[in-house]
């Protein structure tokens, strides 16, 4: 029939029946039901996770909640696992035995003691519903014959078939594999890493009142809660993520000691005295064990990476990217805070990969880096900033050309570094200051043969090579080129901060520690090393120029990283600030504290610590060694807490 407004239909909705559909939730009242908890559960379960199991299922609380697409839920009472799976493939036959069945004292009898084995698998649920439902407070007890002995409840109106319920159950049962066995069998069986398992056993008894945990003929006895803390064990080893309640018993928290232990007051609906329904439900929290194994060639980084420009940067970890992606892409996080950032190339990678990213370093050049390729999410440096640096009528100080006069760079590069000082604080966005101040500290550095400001000359360790022939103006324009072109945008909020990583209060998922390295093969004073950039960066202000050296350095830096005794009392305090976050630390082989010694720090603070390994040779070499000496190949540890 076509529809036309002028014909006035009217249409009589009132006899029609619409079904709401209900929130699956429990089908059973269940003596340890979790529904109170479900707001805990809820919080402490992973937020991704391959499949869930449940093998201590009962009344299924947190499934319902959860709603898995696929699971395995199992229990070793037989009664409960027939229910559900009739309630999963037979819902609407067993909903139309249930419209039969009185809340009648004499037929709650007669059902008590019907030979299950010759009922239907229909019936047999039918009885299992009907029972918890008119029963004594809705227990499930049997007696050593495996025999219901619940007296009946005289309720006046129990709700014995609840049709909306039980068909919201059943669309969640259908994606559930349920078994009837024993929890170790399924376990074994069924579990994998990256599962998320849930326990619920039979609690431990508080007081004399507790023997509602039989609910099937056999018993679970102290041995048992033993055996299950070994499997929770193994199921940690294996890589799952394990829930676990039971009673707030001494037994709980010896077995569960290694793991995360909180205690919540809940009710206990069972107890025939309502004033002693009061308890405390213990809910023991089981992170994976993460088996980290890197295999470089195959971590994928973010072709963005390659555009970061580099430098010989002592310690740059450039050559270990895919290593310490490879452990960070391990674990679930969005946020990154890199507290030593140094070259800013561990940074970047990161803002490559999508997170948001914290870069500090106490260096005003590494935190000038960061400034202009982590914070920085889209200014770039246009022909007109550059016009201005380089045209700018401003009053020169001379201060380089004066008083760096024939140690690094000719006058004409040192006249440069003068115009550039004067100029840079011209332009007023930040960010462009930052870009334009990195392209400068990277040519100062490329002009120089092996990077660093560590002995003079102009013409010292000059092969011949590019670098060398180029005019500071030249490398700066490349250098501009580079941070120009490395400017992305990847969605996030980043910072970065110059400051001491000991004060630094920013909190990350994951926090990466990459400090000076005290070793006593080779000296860490980075000032020492770059203290030209470092005074360019800084203006040179706030530093005491040493006078009476060739190089015209000036002190360094104070820090804990120069002695054994400093470092590992640092270490101990960055550990304990950021024990909540996943802790991933670059540690050299030949550096102090020992390996053994760092395990054991790194230990206090977190549950879970593993070493990853890696042979790597520094680009440079120190006083006592030159490069290409065995003591200049190293091994690299990537330390990892979580």
């Amino acid at each position: 029939m076509t529809y036309n407004p002028s014909n006035n239909l009217e249409f009589d909705f009132s006899n029609i029946e619409i079904e709401k559909i209900e929130t699956p939730k429990p089908i059973l009242k269940w003596a340890g039901g979790k529904t109170q908890l479900l707001s805990v559960l809820e919080e402490a379960r992973p937020k991704r996770f391959n499949k869930y199991i449940e093998p201590f299922f009962g009344g299924g609380a947190l499934f319902y909640s959860l709603q898995p697409s696929n699971a395995v839920i199992a229990d070793s009472n037989e009664e409960l696992i027939n229910l559900y799976r009739v309630v999963s493939s037979e819902v609407e036959a067993l909903i139309e035995r249930l419209k039969l069945m009185p809340n009648d004292k004499d037929f709650f009898l007669s059902t008590r003691k019907l030979d299950i084995a010759k009922l239907s698998p229909v019936e047999r649920a039918a009885r299992t519903i009907y029972l918890n439902k008119t029963c004594f407070n809705g227990l499930y007890r049997v007696n050593k014959q495996g025999k219901f002995n619940v007296p009946f409840g005289n309720y006046k109106n129990p709700k014995i078939c609840n049709e909306s319920r039980l068909r919201s159950a059943s669309k969640v049962l259908k994606n559930a594999n349920i078994i009837n066995g024993d929890y170790k069998r399924v376990l074994r069986d069924y579990a994998e890493p990256g599962d998320f398992v849930f326990l619920d056993p039979p609690y431990l008894p508080i007081s004399e009142y507790s023997d509602f945990k039989r609910y099937t003929k056999e018993q679970f006895y102290e041995e048992d809660h033993r055996e299950l803390a070994d499997e929770v064990k193994r199921l940690h080893e294996l890589g799952c993520y394990v829930l676990l309640t039971n009673s707030n018993h001494p037994l709980v928290h010896e077995l569960y000691g290694d793991f995360d232990i909180s205690v919540h007051q809940t009710k206990r609906n069972i107890s025939s005295k309502g004033n002693k329904r009061n308890g405390e439900d213990v809910l023991v929290k089981v992170e994976p064990k993460k088996n980290i194994v890197v295999v470089p060639d195959k971590v994928q980084l973010s072709s963005q990476v390659e555009k970061y420009p580099s430098t010989r940067f002592m310690g740059s970890k450039g050559n270990l990217l895919r290593h310490i992606w490879g452990v960070a892409s391990q674990f679930e996080f969005n946020s990154v805070a890199d507290i030593f950032s140094g070259s800013g190339i561990v940074s970047y990678m990161f803002k490559a990969q999508g997170k948001e990213v914290f870069s500090n370093d106490y260096m005003a050049f590494s935190s000038t880096f960061t400034k202009a390729l982590v914070e920085n999410n889209q200014t770039v440096l246009t022909d007109i900033d550059l016009n201005k640096l380089f045209n700018a009528e401003t009053k020169l100080d001379d201060f380089v050309s004066e008083t760096f006069k024939g140690i690094y760079f000719s006058d004409e590069d040192n006249a440069f570094i003068d115009q550039l000082r004067m100029a840079i604080p011209l332009l007023k966005n930040k960010n462009k200051q930052a870009l334009a101040m990195s392209s400068l500290i990277r040519a100062c550095m490329k002009r120089r043969p092996r990077g660093i400001f560590t002995y003079t000359g102009l013409d010292r360790y000059n092969d011949g090579r590019r670098d060398l022939q180029l005019t500071l103006k030249e490398h700066f324009l490349e250098a501009v080129k580079l941070y120009n072109n490395a400017v992305f945008d990847n969605g996030k909020q980043n910072k970065s901060r110059h400051g001491d990583a000991m004060t630094s209060r920013r909190k990350a998922d994951i926090v990466y520690i990459d400090p000076p390295y005290y070793s006593p093969y080779s000296d860490n004073e980075y000032v020492r090393r770059y203290h030209f950039v470092e005074g360019l960066a800084k203006d040179w202000k706030g530093v005491e120029i040493q006078g009476n050296t060739k190089t015209k350095k000036f002190k360094s830096y104070p820090t804990p990283f120069n002695s054994r005794n400093g470092a590992h009392d640092a270490f101990d305090k960055l550990f304990k600030k950021h024990k909540d976050s996943v802790l991933i630390v670059s540690y050299s082989s030949n550096s102090l504290p020992t390996k053994s010694e760092m395990l054991e720090i790194l230990s206090k603070y977190k549950q879970n610590v593993d070493v990853v390994s890696v042979n790597h040779k520094y680009s440079f070499g120190n006083q006592r060694e030159k490069v290409g000496k065995n003591k200049n190949d190293v091994e690299e540890y990537l330390f990892v807490g979580y």
